[in-house]
């Protein structure tokens, strides 16, 4: 045996012990870049959640303008109010959706009156009688909606009961409605 041989045996151990040292250490790097974007994302999504939240309670607001809008003579303070509004509400991402004519979707339109037209196709919302609220994927709100179409959607057989998965749709029941 020669002097180089213990000599090489323990470059080698020591090799083997960096390679094992370097390996544990890339491994606790990626697992703490992971931790990092996790947390990183949970902040984003509880900020987003906490605008949500914000801006909810701002829709009772919105409404009371544009009542006051619909019903008042439009002054130019109430203008610059209704317009300021808006116009902030746009900037933090907040869309209004609901018109005459969309089709009913049962994920963003709660209907509150259901009137039967056996020609129609499919669930037409026919009048808007609370707008709804989104702030990016977010429903702030949805819209509180009259629909038309068919008593039941295509496919299924009349008379027979269906689970409910969104809001559900209450039939008209005639003249008291018409005060809505």
């Amino acid at each position: 045996m020669t002097t180089s041989e213990p000599h090489s045996t323990e470059l080698d151990r020591l090799r083997r012990l960096v390679d094992e040292r370097t390996a544990d250490l890339q491994r606790v790097k990626a697992e703490y870049d992971n931790y990092r974007k996790r947390v990183r994302r949970d902040r984003l999504a509880v900020r987003e959640i906490a605008v949500a939240n914000v801006l909810r309670t701002l829709l009772p607001v919105v409404d009371a303008v544009d009542r006051a809008c619909a019903h008042e003579p439009l002054t130019p303070g109430l203008k610059d109010i209704a317009d300021s509004l808006r116009e902030q509400l746009g900037a933090l991402g907040v869309t209004s959706f609901g018109e005459v004519g969309d089709p009913f979707d049962p994920a963003c339109h709660d209907a509150l009156a259901h009137h039967v037209r056996t020609d129609a196709e499919g669930l037409v919302c026919s009048a808007v009688l609370r707008t709804g609220y989104r702030v990016g994927p977010h429903l702030l709100r949805p819209a509180e909606v009259e629909v038309t179409g068919p008593a039941d959607p295509p496919g299924e057989r009349p008379g027979v009961a269906r689970p409910v998965t969104g809001p559900g749709l209450l039939p008209a029941s005639g003249p008291a409605d018409a005060g809505r």
